[in-house]
């Protein structure tokens, strides 16, 4: 695995669109700054009630160059079917043994899509199981400078803020890319109002708005982490 890309920030979502959701602000502000970010979506978000996999992964692929990843993939793992044990959690732990992170980021572990808290449980075990230089020793043992942790449904008290009020706008268009999840698209078969066809983006706007107005910031993004944070040269 010497030959794979050596990053900075390394992102766990289930779905495409979640990562953007959370923290596409911070991703678009860390690729400005020269940093590596790469995103590993866990799922193709087969179940979800809009669009396909094909539409999804399309839609990511323009996110993608939006945010200036360095790295994008999917582990395939199911939709609605993610769960703690060995063979998951090992395809997580590849990917950080492969691509080094210095911080890992996963959802928070409390939110309302059970995929989402099951994506945070498996980003938390893979990150532990990574440093154990005897857990699948075919794999260079790795340990992370720091775990954390960002919303995507729900809003919690931060520790760590990050002004993201240059790049919002970048983030409002990586996410305005997966049209088929948040915009009002009647007139396309099979296609049914949810949530996120509902104003979502608007409110996660507004909650990048109040992360922000405590600081006197226009937009920011929120950040838990269990552990100590070392983020020098974030």
């Amino acid at each position: 695995m010497s030959d794979a890309v050596q990053l900075d920030l390394l992102v766990f979502a289930a779905h495409p669109d979640d990562a953007e959701i959370g923290m596409g602000g911070t991703i678009a502000k860390a690729t400005r700054a020269g940093r590596r970010v790469g995103l590993y979506d866990l799922t193709f978000a087969e179940m979800s009630s809009n669009g396909d996999p094909k539409t999804r992964q399309r839609e990511a692929a323009r996110a993608s160059e939006l945010l200036g990843l360095a790295v994008r993939g999917n582990l395939g793992l199911p939709d609605r079917g993610l769960k703690a044990g060995s063979e998951q959690v090992d395809k997580l732990v590849e990917v950080i043994r492969r691509h080094r992170p210095r911080i890992v980021f996963a959802p928070y572990f409390e939110d309302r899509h059970p995929d989402h808290t099951a994506c945070s449980r498996l980003a938390e075990e893979a990150v532990f199981n990574a440093k154990l230089r005897r857990y699948r020793p075919e794999w260079d043992a790795w340990t992370p400078d720091a775990f954390c942790y960002y919303f995507i449904n729900d809003m919690h008290t931060p520790q760590l803020v990050v002004d993201i009020t240059e790049c919002q706008a970048v983030k409002m268009d990586a996410l305005s890319a997966y049209r088929s999840q948040f915009a009002p698209m009647e007139e396309t078969k099979d296609w049914v109002p949810t949530p996120l066809t509902a104003g979502y983006l608007d409110n996660v706007a507004a909650r990048d708005r109040l992360f922000g107005a405590p600081h006197r910031v226009a937009y920011a993004e929120g950040f838990i982490s269990k552990g100590p944070m070392k983020l020098e040269g974030f």
